[in-house]
Protein backbone atom coordinates (compact mmCIF):
# COMPACT_ATOMS: atom_id res chain seq x y z
CA UNK A 1 0.00 0.00 0.00
CA UNK A 2 1.25 3.48 -0.94
CA UNK A 3 2.09 5.64 2.21
CA UNK A 4 1.08 9.58 1.09
CA UNK A 5 1.50 12.54 3.17
CA UNK A 6 -1.26 14.01 4.81
CA UNK A 7 -1.04 17.37 2.98
CA UNK A 8 -2.35 14.90 0.13
CA UNK A 9 -5.09 13.72 1.33
CA UNK A 10 -8.28 14.35 -0.99
CA UNK A 11 -12.13 13.19 -0.45
CA UNK A 12 -13.09 10.23 -1.47
CA UNK A 13 -9.98 8.46 -0.90
CA UNK A 14 -9.58 5.35 1.41
CA UNK A 15 -7.33 4.93 4.11
CA UNK A 16 -5.65 2.62 6.29
CA UNK A 17 -5.86 4.58 10.13
CA UNK A 18 -5.69 3.21 13.33
CA UNK A 19 -6.16 -0.49 12.22
CA UNK A 20 -9.39 0.69 10.57
CA UNK A 21 -10.55 1.11 7.28
CA UNK A 22 -11.44 5.14 6.45
CA UNK A 23 -12.79 7.18 4.10
CA UNK A 24 -11.75 10.64 3.67
CA UNK A 25 -15.14 12.88 3.81
CA UNK A 26 -13.73 16.02 3.87
CA UNK A 27 -10.41 18.06 4.41
CA UNK A 28 -9.00 21.38 5.21
CA UNK A 29 -5.61 22.18 4.67
CA UNK A 30 -4.26 24.84 6.92
CA UNK A 31 -1.12 26.97 6.88
CA UNK A 32 -1.39 28.59 10.06
CA UNK A 33 0.96 32.30 10.86
CA UNK A 34 2.88 30.57 13.96
CA UNK A 35 3.63 26.83 13.51
CA UNK A 36 3.41 23.98 10.59
CA UNK A 37 1.04 23.26 8.07
CA UNK A 38 -1.12 20.87 9.03
CA UNK A 39 -4.56 19.24 7.46
CA UNK A 40 -8.10 18.96 8.93
CA UNK A 41 -9.50 15.41 8.00
CA UNK A 42 -13.10 13.75 8.47
CA UNK A 43 -12.87 10.38 8.43
CA UNK A 44 -15.53 7.52 8.13
CA UNK A 45 -15.13 3.98 9.05
CA UNK A 46 -16.21 1.79 6.46
CA UNK A 47 -16.93 -1.27 8.36
CA UNK A 48 -18.88 0.45 11.67
CA UNK A 49 -19.87 3.90 10.00
CA UNK A 50 -18.31 5.67 13.02
CA UNK A 51 -16.75 8.95 12.25
CA UNK A 52 -13.21 11.07 13.33
CA UNK A 53 -11.92 14.04 12.84
CA UNK A 54 -7.94 13.63 13.15
CA UNK A 55 -5.34 16.78 13.13
CA UNK A 56 -2.41 15.21 10.99
CA UNK A 57 0.91 17.24 10.35
CA UNK A 58 1.53 17.97 6.93
CA UNK A 59 5.13 15.79 7.23
CA UNK A 60 2.82 12.70 9.18
CA UNK A 61 2.34 9.50 6.39
CA UNK A 62 -0.96 7.73 6.35
CA UNK A 63 -1.44 4.16 4.27
CA UNK A 64 -3.47 5.20 1.41
CA UNK A 65 -6.04 1.98 0.15
CA UNK A 66 -6.89 0.60 -2.75
CA UNK A 67 -10.46 -1.05 -3.47
CA UNK A 68 -10.64 -4.12 -5.98
CA UNK A 69 -14.06 -3.11 -7.90
CA UNK A 70 -15.99 -5.69 -9.10
CA UNK A 71 -19.13 -6.26 -10.74
CA UNK A 72 -21.75 -8.77 -9.69
CA UNK A 73 -25.34 -9.96 -10.57
CA UNK A 74 -28.30 -10.33 -8.15
CA UNK A 75 -28.96 -13.64 -7.92
CA UNK A 76 -31.50 -14.40 -4.87
CA UNK A 77 -32.61 -14.21 -1.26
CA UNK A 78 -31.79 -16.62 0.80
CA UNK A 79 -33.39 -16.05 4.82
CA UNK A 80 -31.36 -13.00 5.73
CA UNK A 81 -28.85 -13.38 3.04
CA UNK A 82 -28.28 -11.84 -0.39
CA UNK A 83 -26.51 -14.19 -2.88
CA UNK A 84 -24.74 -12.34 -5.60
CA UNK A 85 -22.47 -13.97 -8.42
CA UNK A 86 -19.42 -12.21 -9.97
CA UNK A 87 -19.93 -11.75 -13.55
CA UNK A 88 -16.24 -12.47 -14.43
CA UNK A 89 -15.17 -16.14 -12.52
CA UNK A 90 -19.17 -16.99 -11.51
CA UNK A 91 -18.15 -17.26 -7.91
CA UNK A 92 -21.34 -16.70 -5.14
CA UNK A 93 -20.79 -14.26 -2.77
CA UNK A 94 -23.54 -14.35 0.34
CA UNK A 95 -23.59 -10.72 1.97
CA UNK A 96 -26.04 -9.99 4.94
CA UNK A 97 -29.68 -8.02 4.11
CA UNK A 98 -28.18 -5.91 7.24
CA UNK A 99 -25.09 -5.39 5.67
CA UNK A 100 -26.37 -4.14 2.44
CA UNK A 101 -28.63 -1.94 4.18
CA UNK A 102 -32.65 -1.69 3.96
CA UNK A 103 -32.61 1.61 1.84
CA UNK A 104 -30.73 -0.41 -0.93
CA UNK A 105 -32.24 -4.02 -0.33
CA UNK A 106 -35.42 -2.51 -1.44
CA UNK A 107 -34.17 -1.64 -5.16
CA UNK A 108 -32.64 -4.80 -5.78
CA UNK A 109 -34.12 -7.43 -8.47
CA UNK A 110 -33.26 -10.87 -10.21
CA UNK A 111 -30.10 -10.24 -12.74
CA UNK A 112 -29.10 -6.48 -11.44
CA UNK A 113 -25.91 -5.54 -11.51
CA UNK A 114 -24.43 -4.00 -8.68
CA UNK A 115 -20.89 -3.08 -8.06
CA UNK A 116 -19.24 -4.35 -4.48
CA UNK A 117 -16.23 -3.32 -3.34
CA UNK A 118 -13.19 -5.36 -1.96
CA UNK A 119 -10.17 -5.48 0.16
CA UNK A 120 -8.55 -8.46 0.31
CA UNK A 121 -11.55 -10.24 -0.83
CA UNK A 122 -13.43 -8.74 2.19
CA UNK A 123 -16.53 -7.19 0.63
CA UNK A 124 -16.82 -3.28 2.50
CA UNK A 125 -19.18 -2.13 0.05
CA UNK A 126 -21.57 -2.20 -2.29
CA UNK A 127 -22.74 0.56 -5.31
CA UNK A 128 -26.44 0.24 -7.37
CA UNK A 129 -26.62 1.99 -10.67
CA UNK A 130 -27.92 5.36 -10.31
CA UNK A 131 -32.02 4.38 -11.55
CA UNK A 132 -33.84 1.31 -11.46
CA UNK A 133 -37.10 0.85 -13.77
CA UNK A 134 -40.43 -0.26 -11.61
CA UNK A 135 -44.10 -0.53 -12.18
CA UNK A 136 -47.00 1.26 -11.08
CA UNK A 137 -48.60 -1.45 -9.25
CA UNK A 138 -51.66 0.70 -7.08
CA UNK A 139 -52.58 4.61 -7.20
CA UNK A 140 -55.61 6.96 -7.15
CA UNK A 141 -57.37 7.20 -10.54
CA UNK A 142 -56.87 10.32 -13.15
CA UNK A 143 -59.45 13.58 -12.81
CA UNK A 144 -60.08 15.16 -16.06
CA UNK A 145 -58.63 18.17 -15.86
CA UNK A 146 -55.94 17.71 -13.56
CA UNK A 147 -52.93 17.22 -16.02
CA UNK A 148 -52.09 20.36 -16.21
CA UNK A 149 -51.01 20.82 -12.28
CA UNK A 150 -47.67 20.39 -11.39
CA UNK A 151 -48.72 18.37 -8.10
CA UNK A 152 -47.76 14.78 -7.96
CA UNK A 153 -49.83 11.35 -6.65
CA UNK A 154 -48.93 8.80 -4.75
CA UNK A 155 -48.32 5.29 -5.96
CA UNK A 156 -46.92 1.84 -4.98
CA UNK A 157 -44.52 0.59 -7.01
CA UNK A 158 -43.85 -3.59 -8.24
CA UNK A 159 -41.10 -3.79 -5.20
CA UNK A 160 -43.86 -2.20 -2.92
CA UNK A 161 -41.84 1.40 -2.06
CA UNK A 162 -44.10 4.32 -2.27
CA UNK A 163 -43.57 6.98 -4.74
CA UNK A 164 -44.74 10.41 -5.89
CA UNK A 165 -46.10 9.94 -9.74
CA UNK A 166 -47.42 12.74 -12.12
CA UNK A 167 -51.25 12.86 -12.05
CA UNK A 168 -51.52 11.19 -16.16
CA UNK A 169 -49.26 8.67 -15.14
CA UNK A 170 -51.87 4.88 -13.90
CA UNK A 171 -51.57 1.13 -12.99
CA UNK A 172 -48.94 -0.47 -14.99
CA UNK A 173 -46.83 2.38 -16.46
CA UNK A 174 -42.55 1.65 -15.92
CA UNK A 175 -41.59 4.05 -14.35
CA UNK A 176 -37.58 5.05 -13.18
CA UNK A 177 -36.95 5.74 -10.02
CA UNK A 178 -33.88 7.33 -9.10
CA UNK A 179 -31.78 4.79 -6.26
CA UNK A 180 -30.25 7.83 -4.31
CA UNK A 181 -33.63 9.90 -3.16
CA UNK A 182 -36.19 7.22 -4.20
CA UNK A 183 -37.80 9.72 -6.34
CA UNK A 184 -39.92 9.54 -9.70
CA UNK A 185 -37.42 10.82 -12.22
CA UNK A 186 -39.32 10.08 -15.93
CA UNK A 187 -41.79 7.35 -17.80
CA UNK A 188 -39.82 4.05 -18.59
CA UNK A 189 -38.99 3.47 -22.25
Amino acid sequence: MPKINANQIKPGQVLEYQNGLWTVVKTEHVKPGKGGAFAQVELKNLITGTKLNERLRSEETVERVTLEQREHSYLYEDGDMLVFMDQNNYEQISLSKDWVGEDQVQYLHDGMIVTIEFHEERAIGMTLPDTVVLEVMETEPTIKGQTASSSYKPAKASNGMRVMIPPFMGVGERIVVSTETGEYMKRAD
